[in-house]
């Protein structure tokens, strides 16, 4: 039976394991951060680990680390090809950089700039200034919603700034920029799976009335959004696989907005979430562990 490394223990790993499991599939989890991980013995040709069977019998890996610094010692220590490696999750996490390359291949995007602190507050000011208020300020490397702000004017979004500055301002955070993005007021948000190329499902992040009420508008599942599976329209599947190929991604989640007259890709995830089945297309398990197999066999 082919082993499968993956490096989450959430909704995920539970998920897939016995789905996959009824294709020749085993999942293991291994842990790759909160914890301590022995790099070097100190002696040459002796193994590092304290517990050597942790990491061995893998063949694939799923993908890459969160946490780059201690990935590159996971990645070294299993040796094994990864569905999405390191290079495919970096750049998905940079979303100023998914959205200009997106943006270059002709694929709609909302408006957005990126502003590299430190800067003057005129160059926010300048910024802003092809946009109409309310606009989204999000940091451009964070996931599930963290840090993203609508400002409805220009103190509001200078306000932000300067929480944002306060970060930046701490040697060690790496990456010290922020994107101003154009709110699409009532967008529909969609989160399509792309497996080797091809739509396998999606879901719409929906707020309930209560939510809607209270005036809150981030559909993130992580932030009290309800995933409900939808059947796309061939617009959106198409621009969803679009997406994956010109990054050249081949299992990402895909964020869509749509308005009554506008669908755009918003962001990328090079680790996504694996929803229920039944709310994916009927051979995603199929083509998921087909893929699997078929990165297992190219290193």
């Amino acid at each position: 039976m082919l082993r499968l490394a993956m490096t989450t223990d959430a909704e995920t790993f539970e998920r897939v394991r016995e789905p996959l499991a009824d294709r020749g599939i085993e999942v293991g989890h291994v842990q790759a951060k909160e914890r301590s991980l022995r790099v070097s013995s100190g002696e040459t040709g002796a193994s590092p680990a304290a517990d050597p069977e942790e990491f061995d019998g893998f063949d694939v890996g799923l993908v890459y680390p969160t946490r780059l610094m201690e990935g590159a010692v996971v990645d070294e220590r299993l040796g094994v090809p990864w569905v999405n490696g390191r290079d495919a999750v970096v750049a998905s996490r940079n979303k100023a950089g998914v959205l200009a390359r997106l943006s270059a291949a002709g694929l709609p995007t909302p408006k957005t700039t990126l502003v590299s602190n430190p800067v003057d507050e005129s160059v926010v000011v300048d910024a802003v200034e092809e946009f109409s208020y309310p606009v989204v300020v999000k940091p451009n490397s964070a996931t599930r919603g963290v840090g993203v702000a609508t400002a409805t004017d220009l103190d509001s979004l200078l306000g932000v700034v300067d929480y944002l500055n306060l970060i930046h301002d701490y040697r060690a955070t790496g990456d010290k920029s922020f994107l101003i993005q154009e709110f699409l007021p009532d967008a529909r948000d969609y989160r399509a799976m792309v497996v080797d190329g091809a739509s396998a499902g999606a879901v719409e992040r929906v707020l309930d009335d209560d939510a809607l009420a209270a005036g809150r508008w981030k559909h993130n599942v992580h932030r009290g959004a309800t995933a409900e599976g939808v059947d796309l329209d061939p617009a959106a599947r198409d621009l969803a696989e679009r997406a994956a190929e010109t990054l050249g991604i081949d299992y990402l989640g895909v964020d869509l907005l749509a308005t009554d007259d506008r669908l755009v890709v918003n962001e990328t995830n090079a680790r996504p979430t694996v929803d229920a089945a039944t709310k994916y297309a009927d051979d995603f398990y199929d083509r998921f562990a087909a893929l699997i197999r078929r990165t297992a066999k190219t290193e």
